[in-house]
């Protein structure tokens, strides 16, 4: 299963020129043909599981409603793709992907407002789900079809072993990570373990997107909206809650020594193999990893607990994809079925189903138990976090820049323990206002 592209996909790189101030690319006036067949792009490898499961979907829709859709996975170059079937005003009509595109795409005219009176079942998306698909106009762009969210794993025999309890707050959870550094939770009488394993490199933003988890918590942000639904936002890197959750978390890794060696160069894969290698004793991460850890490390050696809470909340990042509805479409009608039956608790358990070849991680249906269709306890501590705790980035245009800014940042503080953490943060602040100034969003 693939994670999230929250840190992998990119955006839309250059400004398409639209020729009609009343139309996106495709021209959203477009006659109208409620037979017309639906061309539906889903970001994903050809032939792969996503693709499989993007079909089974389509399938059970056509069934339903008798809509003829036409799939097509595409994974390289897909932004760019798009952008040349946007020039040509011949966009495809659905569009699955990744939640934070919503923003590059709405800022190229590429997407038609969703009037969700039309949408059946829209009223069952969870809120957050529903609020991730607005762009900074506060119009509905986007709908979520599928969410994960973040949670802890821990390795259930070290614990037991150190005679442990599940951490509850950040004072629990810095113990943990500290007794199995220093406590040879494996018994082979080397110093050869970490308490926590992070993925920090800057590579796409990674040390941001792993960090957001406790920044959040803590009550902190990267960048915050000065008033809801303003649509415009202002730096919140020095703000006192994060500022404090910088420094907890870098104490971590400067004083405790409980973070991974070489943290600061490492991207998922190898931070995935200290976890299953028995090298680190605790991970915050999405489900997308449980059927690799269940039979490189065994199911019975290590847990899937709530993240503990923070000094604010427990608050975790979420992630998913979502359904875009094109301009320009022949069949509007067409679309808003197809959104409608994703949503819908058919489409989603639809999503669901089978081991690999499914759409849906997380149900972003509130009537939808994910028991029902996956028994094993942990995917519903995921589906729980998601629904109680799980918050996505915002959509602003272009998240990239702030991604990345934030990323270099983290990454430098935890690299050079000597580097002082308001001073940087201050500096992160004024980068952080030139990015907002640049899209257009920053407040007065």
């Amino acid at each position: 299963m693939q994670r999230s592209r929250w840190i992998g996909a990119g955006f839309l790189a250059s400004t398409l020129v639209l020729t009609s101030c009343s139309s996106g690319p495709a021209g959203v006036d477009a006659k109208q043909d409620p037979k017309a067949p639906l061309e539906l792009w889903t970001r994903t490898t050809p032939g792969g599981p996503g693709e499989q499961g993007a079909l089974k979907l389509a399938t059970a829709f056509e069934k339903k409603t008798g809509y003829k859709v036409k799939v097509t996975a595409i994974f390289d170059d897909f932004e760019t793709k798009l952008q040349q079937r946007a020039a040509q005003k011949n966009l495809p009509d659905i569009v699955m992907n990744d939640v934070t595109q919503l923003g590059a795409m709405h800022s190229q005219g590429l997407l038609r407002e969703i009037d969700l009176d039309k949408i059946k079942n829209s009223g069952q998306i969870i809120g957050q789900g529903l609020d991730s698909g607005k762009a900074v106009d506060g119009k509905q762009y986007g709908l979520p079809y599928s969410a994960q969210a973040s949670a802890l794993l821990i390795r259930k025999d070290w614990r037991q072993k150190l005679k442990l309890d599940t951490p509850r707050n950040w004072d629990d959870f810095a113990a943990m990570a500290k007794a199995f550094t220093t406590r040879d939770p494996d018994g082979d009488g080397k110093n050869n373990t970490a308490g926590l394993a992070a993925p920090l490199s800057t590579k796409r933003g990674y040390a941001s997107w792993y960090f957001s988890n406790f920044l959040w918590a803590a009550g902190g942000d990267f960048i915050t909206e000065t008033g809801k639904g303003s649509g415009t936002y202002k730096p919140a890197a020095t703000t006192k809650a994060s500022v404090e959750a910088m420094q907890w978390f870098r104490d971590l890794g400067c004083k405790a020594k409980a973070i991974q060696p070489g943290a600061v160069t490492m991207d998922t894969p190898p931070t995935n193999e200290t976890f299953e290698a028995g090298r680190t004793g605790m991970f915050v991460v999405g489900p997308y990893l449980l059927p690799r850890f269940d039979e490189t490390l065994g199911k019975d050696k290590y847990e899937v607990v709530p993240m503990p809470k923070g000094p604010k909340d427990a608050t975790v990042l979420a992630e998913g994809g979502s359904v875009y509805l094109m301009a320009g479409s022949a069949n509007q009608a067409g679309q808003d079925a197809f959104a409608g039956f994703a949503v819908s608790a058919e489409g989603q358990k639809t999503g669901m189903e089978g081991e690999t070849g499914y759409t849906v991680q997380l149900p972003v249906n509130k009537t939808v138990d994910i028991t029902q269709v996956r028994p094993d306890p942990r995917w519903k501590t995921y589906a729980q976090a998601y629904q109680d705790s799980g918050r996505y980035a915002p959509s602003i245009p272009n998240w990239t820049p702030v991604r990345q800014a934030t990323a270099d940042t983290v990454n430098a503080l935890m690299a050079d323990c000597g580097l002082d953490t308001g001073a940087k943060l201050r500096e992160l602040d004024k980068q952080l206002a030139e990015i907002l100034k640049e899209q257009g969003i920053a407040a007065s």
